[in-house]
């Protein structure tokens, strides 16, 4: 009898021992089928399909490295890293090296407003000057009837300036973030240039006085505060808010490149606004902050966040922006965009995944070739290419649309001719985008596909519309 217990034991640790082998050989190939899937973002009609692998790729594209997390059913199902950290110094991407999240910075930073909301240290609707101590938000005719608020800060309707932030190479002198704010370091002054409440304009200035506005109620740094409030309890201790990078983690944090290859100055940017850029991180552990919200949104039950709280974070509003995070039909999360590094994170609101993938280069085409990837083998929803359809123009069709086109909140944007399409050269970006036609008023980018519309009235052009900017044509 005892003979027969222990031979059953045994059998029973061998089949165990079997099946856990066995789901490893299908999680290998799985991943495999991922990294040999990727396919271009933008597809054209008529043209075949290609399907790349991962590293060759990166080296196509001349991106240096890349990591990414995979999360499934509350676990990281796995994680990979590809290609270099650091190409002078031979050094490998891991999954422990550390990358700039760049906005992914704010729906994390996000987590700690919302948790003082819970306290009752502040209200999302109070007038954020009511919290500042050490700055205050001028007034001016545009905040007579309606203020800056928390809420409008975390959805982008606040009314403020400053979409975003190129940071500060090493050697630099650092600003505050008041002198940030009142423009004395290399942006924009943050002001409220239009009513708040009124529509949705993307403002890292912000996250920025919301970043402020923390450290003037709680009397410590910002890194401080979040390591203490948010980074520890979700178990992200190899992350850090610190800018600049303390000597501590400079042996494994990845070096940033521009898209020509060209190291960024320094290695790497610093940011002192951190709450809206700052972010240092690894996918493995950011997909921390994903497992929680989503914890807590599929189980209606309160974590580092109430239930209640949860759900009205990712509750869309204007443009589909929820109190930090950007919402979807189908999942919600954030990219990231610092100089020499791009990020993407994807939480699926009712399915138990979530996926973080980072590159140390400002060209992040990548990204979203791998998500495609990932969406294909485990069938989720809400990741599907741009299919586009091009109208060939000849020379002549399309000289009416060249001249330059002013962005009241950006700048101007100068369109000229390029092959068989347009050329589009902005204040705001630092790259040319080029386009190609579908119809008369519709073109898209020849690297993603995004549509750019054109308002045509008596065979003249009068204003470009991209997302929700306008610019009006001045010749």
């Amino acid at each position: 009898m005892r003979y027969f217990i222990i031979s059953a034991f045994c059998l029973l640790l061998l089949s165990c021992s079997t099946e856990k082998e066995s789901d490893q050989v299908a999680l290998a190939e799985r991943i495999s089928r991922i990294e040999n899937g990727l396919q271009p973002n933008l597809q054209i009609e008529g043209d075949s399909l290609t399907l790349f692998n991962i590293e060759e790729r990166l080296r196509e594209l001349g991106i240096p490295g890349i990591s990414i997390a995979f999360l499934a059913n509350g676990g990281i199902e796995w994680a990979r890293a590809y290609g270099m950290a650091d190409s002078s110094e031979n050094r490998p991407m891991t999954i422990e090296t550390m990358l700039l999240a760049g906005s992914i910075s704010k729906p994390v930073a996000a987590l700690r407003a919302h948790q003082l909301v819970e306290s009752g240290v502040i209200n999302l609707d109070t007038d954020v000057n009511e919290y500042l101590k050490s700055w205050k938000v001028p007034e001016n005719e545009f905040t007579k009837e309606e203020k800056v608020t928390t809420r409008r800060i975390l959805n982008h309707t606040a009314g403020l300036t400053v979409w975003g932030f190129p940071g500060y190479d090493k050697g630099d002198t650092i600003p505050s973030v008041p002198e940030v704010l009142d423009g004395k370091g290399n942006t924009d002054s943050v002001r409220v240039y239009k009513k708040p409440g009124e529509s949705w304009m993307y403002s890292g200035g912000g996250y920025t006085i919301m970043q402020l506005m923390i450290t003037d109620l709680e009397g410590s740094s910002f890194p401080e505060i979040m390591q203490k409030n948010v980074l520890g309890p979700l178990g992200m201790i190899s992350s850090t808010f610190e800018n600049p990078l303390p000597q501590k983690y400079h042996a494994i944090a990845a070096t940033g490149y521009r898209g020509n290859g060209v190291e960024v100055e320094g290695k790497w940017p610093i940011y002192p606004e951190m709450a809206a850029a700052g972010l240092w991180t690894t996918p493995s552990q950011l997909i921390l902050w994903a497992k929680e919200i989503q914890l807590i949104y599929l189980s209606k039950k309160d974590g580092l966040l109430k239930a209640n709280t949860a759900n009205e974070m990712l509750t869309a509003g204007m443009n589909d922006h929820g109190l930090g995070p950007a919402i979807s039909e189908y999942s919600f999360g954030h990219n990231g965009a610092d100089e020499g590094f791009r990020a993407n994170l994807i939480v699926w609101k009712d399915l138990p995944y979530a996926v973080v993938i980072m590159v140390n280069s400002d060209n992040g085409s990548i990204i979203q070739e791998i998500l495609l990837s990932i969406a294909a083998e485990y069938d989720l929803p809400g990741v599907s290419p741009n299919r586009r359809k091009v109208q060939p123009m000849t020379e002549e069709e399309r000289k009416i649309y060249t001249g330059t086109y002013r962005f009241p909140e950006l700048g101007d944007a100068t369109i000229s001719m390029w092959k068989n399409g347009l050329e589009i050269n902005a204040d705001f970006s630092d790259e040319p985008q080029f386009i190609l036609s579908e119809n008369d008023s519709i073109f898209f980018t020849t690297n993603h596909g995004e549509y750019f519309y054109f308002k045509i009235e008596e065979g003249k052009v009068k204003s470009l519309r991209v997302q929700n900017l306008v610019g009006t044509k001045l010749n």
